[in-house]
């Protein structure tokens, strides 16, 4: 099905959000309205195209903060109201396509189409959806626009699709539209193994909200379990060559990176998700390689457990590190792992994520709420000796079977560096951060975003995850 495709300039309307203005209740319908589309290039080169939409269930996000306000993601996606031009409601988020553009095969000048979704609340009449992205100095353009007509049935899909999967309520404190609603799905398990399954999403949701500053906001949160049935156990592992008939399609070895988990089938992924309110998604994948992956807006994927000399573990650190890329936009803050990523910051340009800083203005810090009295910037750790560790470790092979017995003296030494730290516990600007040893800074020498381990979020961190728990739960 192909819709109109409308390229035009609209000029920036004014804001109508709000709860006592009844914009929600002026402009919206109650449903969802979920737009597919396919996202084709190569470096430097994007095209969006229509690909259907269709109704989905009752809307579970915010009914009051309807326009973007964290100013968050490579993209934002707009709705303007047609007969007034007034922008109804938008969302900054990220997406496979602008990872994979940094890639060596973008970077070859080979062509990719992904698929993407975007959702937001059923309007009652005719809508122009836009779609912009940064450029390298962080400057929102327009790439992509569509007018919809929410009342023509051969622009929009409203067939009732059943729903061969059960959902399991793991935490539920209240109206999904007052709260942040988080759908749980397992991929690679099979029908037996839905004990299982249920087993590892309560676990891992009880280590998030184990986890400051979710554990203070515990109350804010629904979570919700959808017993995604696979045909078999596992996931794709290709450099392996291993290949499982698993449900939502996740696989090992994403973009070249051998822990890299994600999925291509989008749409599979959507209609599965629909059988549960949510505003984030996260997959439970049934494997024991090492793994994960997160992106904005999108979700965020973990292992659920490793086998270590005959003993099953499981690795609760990756879930919630994850689930801080997609929900809040933070950053990768480690440097010293291998990525798929070329460039994947521009030099001296200040990154969008709010836990990384290219230290551009040493007089107006990112975080200066949160900066330490009298911490020098950047500020003074014990970098040399923390990256000679490093090195050691990064010349181990990850996949071999005596990794973490090797692995494990030097990644204490690594903890302890951070632990003794004379900066431990302040904030400033820690040179080494978003997969760069250089250039790029982060507000601690230790968070969850840098250290595998369970050591907690960093003031910044906090701050940025309190806030989108703000915006998307009023």
């Amino acid at each position: 099905m192909r819709l109109q495709l409308v390229a035009v300039s609209l000029a920036i309307p004014m804001l109508l959000w709000g709860g006592d203005d009844g914009m929600y209740e002026k402009m919206f319908t109650g449903k969802t309205m979920r737009v597919d589309y396919y996202h084709t290039g190569t470096r430097g080169e994007e095209t969006l195209s229509l690909d259907q939409v269709v109704v989905e269930g009752d809307w579970p996000g915010s009914r009051r903060n309807l326009v973007d306000t964290l100013n968050l993601g490579e993209y934002m996606m707009r709705v303007y109201d047609r007969e007034t031009n007034a922008l109804i409601y938008s969302r900054g988020f990220s997406s496979m396509f602008n990872e994979w553009q940094t890639t060596d095969e973008a970077l070859a000048g080979v062509h990719r189409t992904f698929s993407e979704t975007v959702r937001f609340p059923f309007p009652k009449r005719k809508i122009q959806l836009t779609i912009s992205r940064r450029d390298k100095k962080m400057v929102f353009h327009e790439v992509f626009s569509a007018a919809i007509d929410a009342n023509d049935p051969t622009q929009v899909n409203a067939e009732k699709r059943p729903q061969p999967y059960k959902v399991a309520t793991v935490m539920k404190n209240g109206d999904p539209a007052e709260k942040v609603d988080i759908a749980i799905l397992g991929d690679g398990y099979t029908k037996a193994e839905m004990e299982k399954f249920m087993k590892d999403a309560k676990h891992f949701n009880d280590v998030m909200f184990g986890t400051h500053p979710f554990s203070d906001r515990k109350k804010d949160f629904n979570v919700w379990a959808v017993e995604v049935e696979s045909a078999e156990s596992g996931i794709d592992v290709p450099d392996r060559n291993v290949w499982k008939n698993n449900a939502l399609g996740t696989m090992y070895n994403t973009f070249g990176s051998a822990r890299y988990i994600l999925t291509t089938e989008n749409k599979t992924l959507r209609d599965a998700a629909a059988a549960a309110p949510y505003d984030f998604l996260c997959i439970l994948v049934n494997d024991t390689r090492y793994g994960g992956g997160g992106i904005f807006n999108l979700y965020a994927t973990t292992y659920t457990r490793e086998v270590v000399k005959g003993q099953e573990w499981q690795m609760d650190y990756v879930y919630v590190h994850e689930f801080g890329h997609s929900f809040a936009g933070l950053g990768d803050e480690y440097y010293n792992s291998s990525t798929a990523y070329n460039d994947f910051y521009s030099p001296g340009v200040e990154p969008w994520e709010p836990n990384v800083t290219a230290l551009v203005d040493k007089k107006n810090l990112k975080w200066k709420e949160f900066q330490s009295p009298g911490v020098d910037l950047p500020t003074t750790w014990e970098k040399a000796r923390y990256d000679s560790i490093e090195a050691l470790r990064g010349k181990l092979d990850r996949l071999a079977p005596d990794y973490y017995e090797k692995r494990e003296p030097l990644y204490r030494s690594g903890l302890s560096i951070l632990a003794q730290s004379v900066a431990a516990g302040r904030v400033g600007a820690f040179e080494g951060a978003g997969y760069a040893s250089k250039g790029l800074y982060r507000p601690s020498v230790d968070c969850r975003m840098f250290s595998l381990s369970l050591v907690g979020f960093d003031p910044v961190c906090s701050a940025a995850i309190n806030r989108s728990i703000d915006f998307n739960c009023h």
